[in-house]
């Protein structure tokens, strides 16, 4: 089994002194996580109280975004270089309120993709479809299209490097998931397709489902075989959920195990 990773998207939320708070209650009771991978994504603004708090501890943390330039006269940007410099493991890539509110396109996408691997910055990259496009049956034509422009540009090996996020738009923030055998039909494709390019990278590569986990559907959602933990939204804001969220993972894992 691949190491499960639960991702805390905190998208545009949070003030200086929530984020202290939530860290804390974080950092409190991590101690008992010991097969999951926990990390959490922060507003630009909030970066360094990630390196100041986070510090010392094996929880990993990035972005929610990053420019496809290394520098130059791109104003309101943030570099590869930028967020390396906060110590940055993890960012976010291709979220689809950054596809639907701010117009990336899948080229952008696989050129920030880029800018990250090139500069050892993970990028999580994000795939999925709205409801109309579920309900039109064109699911897999959408993923297939999302992950098929990262690896025309930077080769499927590059998809090694990085995480891949199924995030099926209807389900974010509606209070809606997909069940576990939607999520796992869709994760089984991502990862037939990558095989189809490289066995070992789709091996190797964790595919996180990204549609309202909770506390009270991650196990299952986590036991199915191609869905490799969570990017967390809402649920990541309060600290006892996501980390119920992440014991689910480690309780996977022993399950798999026996």
């Amino acid at each position: 089994m691949r190491q499960p990773l639960v991702a805390g998207n905190w998208k545009m939320n949070g003030s200086k002194a929530f984020v202290a708070e939530l860290l804390m209650g974080i950092k409190a009771s991590s101690g008992g996580i010991q097969a999951t991978e926990l990390a959490v994504c922060a507003p630009f603004p909030y970066l360094y109280l990630l390196e100041e708090l986070l510090a010392g501890t094996p929880i990993r943390y990035g972005a929610q975004d990053v420019a496809f330039e290394n520098d130059g006269a791109f104003t309101g940007q943030v570099s590869v270089k930028m967020l390396k410099d906060f110590g940055c493991h993890y960012v976010i890539i291709g979220h689809s309120e950054r596809r639907q509110f701010n117009a990336e396109t899948d080229a952008m996408i696989a050129r920030k993709y880029a800018q990250a691997i090139a500069n050892e910055l993970t990028p999580i990259l994000c795939v999925g479809e709205s409801l109309t496009e579920r309900q039109q049956g064109q699911t897999e034509a959408i993923v297939a299209r999302h992950l098929d422009a990262v690896i025309e540009l930077n080769g499927v090996d590059a998809l090694a490097k990085g995480v891949i996020a199924y995030e099926p738009v209807w389900a974010i923030g509606t209070g809606l998931t997909a069940t576990p055998e939607q999520a796992q039909e869709v994760h089984a494709f991502l990862r037939t397709r990558i095989a189809a390019h490289s066995q070992p990278v789709a091996s190797q590569v964790r595919i996180l489902y990204g549609g309202s986990m909770k506390s009270n559907n991650a196990l299952e959602l986590i036991m199915q075989p191609d869905i490799d933990g969570g990017l967390i939204g809402g649920a990541s804001l309060k600290a006892d959920e996501f980390l119920a969220i992440c014991q689910a993972g480690d309780a996977a894992v022993k399950a798999t195990a026996v």
